[in-house]
């Protein structure tokens, strides 16, 4: 009996999926970026480099290979962002899953404050920065530390307290400008230099701390509270999303729920 021209094996299937998966998963990474432009470059490169072997330009032939032979280097370079942001999410959630009782004790052993505490100093803090139109940046680590980011700025190690945040962003200090690190219940750093936002998308109302608030969450897994200069309105972003023009009990609301032990 003659062989079938086609066969299907359960591995092809999985593999199949796996592969629909991962290329779904780089498309949500790269969406609205930069990169996605670069990946249709690539693309359109390949196929003119098809089109140029089925012409036999051998010349042509023998460039773009050689140019797509230096590819895996090139993609590590122009994707490092990333391709950091992918392994970020991955050691993420596998941290999430198996991390123990035992760590979230230790993690908290040291706060001064209970997590209610903390969060309503800096809804209160960012409520009366909102009414005086005091721009702020305040972001709050979790799983992933910020330490990289808070040496671009001045360590403080402070207790977390509406008072000193009001202080900090008073327009005349010279700490005000930048952004505020909050790390295990401490005010980490202030005055630290964030990363932009690469989304292409954001409207051009949103300003450089709107940006950076987004930035550091699309690297990590930092949730940050944005008070604008301009409008005092407050915002909050995580997960590169970003929701705007939030009340005070909101901002309760949404600390609660991002900085809770279970998650």
């Amino acid at each position: 009996m003659p062989e079938p021209l086609l066969s299907i094996r359960p591995s092809d299937i999985i593999d199949i999926l796996v592969v629909a998966y991962l290329m779904y998963q780089v498309y949500l990474i790269i969406k609205g970026t930069v990169a996605l432009n670069i990946i249709i470059a690539i693309i359109s490169m390949f196929l003119l480099w098809k089109l140029v072997q089925v012409l036999k330009m051998e010349m042509m032939d023998a460039i773009m290979a050689q140019v797509f032979d230096l590819g895996a280097i090139a993609l590590i370079i122009l994707f490092q962002q990333e391709i950091r942001h992918f392994l970020v999410q991955v050691g993420t959630r596998n941290m999430n899953r198996y991390r123990s009782s035992l760590i979230r004790w230790f993690s908290s052993s040291d706060a001064p404050h209970k997590p209610q505490e903390r969060i309503s100093e800096i809804a209160e803090a960012c409520s009366r920065m909102s009414a005086d139109r005091s721009g702020a940046l305040i972001v709050v680590a979790r799983r992933n530390l910020l330490r990289m980011y808070a040496e671009t700025g001045d360590e403080i190690r402070a207790d977390i307290s509406c008072r000193l945040i009001e202080n900090i962003f008073f327009k005349n200090t010279p700490l005000h400008d930048g952004a505020m690190i909050i790390e295990k219940n401490k005010i980490l750093a202030v005055r630290c230099i964030l990363p932009l936002s690469e989304n292409r998308d954001l409207p051009p109302s949103l300003g450089l701390r709107h940006r950076a608030a987004l930035g550091i969450t699309e690297r990590t897994d930092a949730v940050s509270v944005v008070v604008s200069e301009e409008t005092g309105k407050i915002s909050v972003a995580v997960g590169g999303q970003l929701r705007q023009g939030i009340s005070r009990n909101e901002l309760i609301q949404f600390l609660e729920q991002e900085l809770s032990p279970a998650r």
